[in-house]
């Protein structure tokens, strides 16, 4: 079901291929309430959108006063701004593997997150739209200055090019306008981007892993799709981070990369204009 009000033919999800999966939410902080969601509560595996919660068990973990080592900002960073999975590897067994997870649900309530299937691979965590506007408003109404600040601060600044040379331009950066702040997530694409991502001022040419994880240590989670190719968006828009978007996709097996971020590409703004009808 479509939550939000606004005139016929503004509906986003006639963007929505048949043959694909979709869910989005916003959220507008000013107002307090969600002015445009649908499937907000559909469990879909993460990718790279809980690098996020990593970073945000990694600070909560050790708190406000202690010094972040050299070492593990070298980490953080890459893996908020470009999304570089060797980075969130590291930490991800650093910091206690599914155990990440488990603490993010109980301290920020999360209603359809849970560790993945195989807790070796922390792209198969599993969230919702919902669940990811949680964790934005946490990190930006609730968490201290200083983790905000971090967060979203290396958001705002998250590179054209990913460290495993794709181009993370898609969705929100692409289809909303004015300044925005973002964090990508793709998953079944391959290790070789179709072309080079040539970024406007900083190239990387440091080369990360496969996008859910290199290691293989069992557990059990949610039940969720493993197999087709996800793509997912988030961020936010407007003065102060005023809107949280969060639109998650999966596609047919086969999807090719450039037809799956023109397709999210798409979504995504026919959601930004439809939470424009909406306000």
């Amino acid at each position: 079901m479509l939550t939000s009000t606004m005139p016929a033919g503004a509906d986003p999800r006639a963007e929505i291929a048949p043959d694909a999966t979709a869910a989005f939410a916003v959220f507008d902080r000013t107002t307090g309430r969600t002015t445009l969601a649908y499937n907000e509560h559909k469990q879909i595996r993460s990718a790279s959108i809980v690098k996020i919660l990593i970073a945000l068990d990694y600070l909560e973990t050790r708190g406000p006063s202690a010094e972040i080592p050299e070492a593990d900002l070298k980490r953080l960073v890459p893996m908020l701004r470009s999304s570089d999975d060797n980075a969130a590897s590291e930490l991800w067994v650093q910091e206690g593997w599914e155990k990440i997870v488990e603490r993010m649900v109980v301290k920020l309530g999360l209603e359809d997150t849970a560790p993945p299937v195989n807790v070796g691979f922390w792209g198969y965590t599993a969230l919702s739209a919902s669940d990811v506007v949680k964790i934005y408003r946490y990190v930006l109404e609730q968490a201290h200055p200083k983790f905000r600040d971090f967060i979203m601060g290396n958001l705002h600044e998250a590179t054209k090019c990913a460290t495993d040379g794709f181009d993370q331009s898609f969705g929100i950066p692409s289809a909303v306008p004015g300044e925005v702040a973002f964090k990508q997530g793709w998953s079944r694409f391959g290790d070789t981007p179709p072309r080079p991502c040539v970024e406007p001022q900083k190239p990387r040419t440091d080369l990360g892993a496969a996008e859910d994880g290199p290691v293989t240590r069992s557990g059990a989670a949610a039940d969720i799709d493993l197999t087709r190719p996800a793509m997912h968006t988030s961020g936010t828009y407007g003065k102060k981070d005023r809107k949280i978007m969060v639109v998650l996709t999966l596609e047919p097996e086969g999807t090719t990369w450039d037809v799956s971020t023109e397709r999210i590409t798409k979504l995504t703004r026919a959601v930004y204009l439809a939470d424009r009808h909406a306000d």
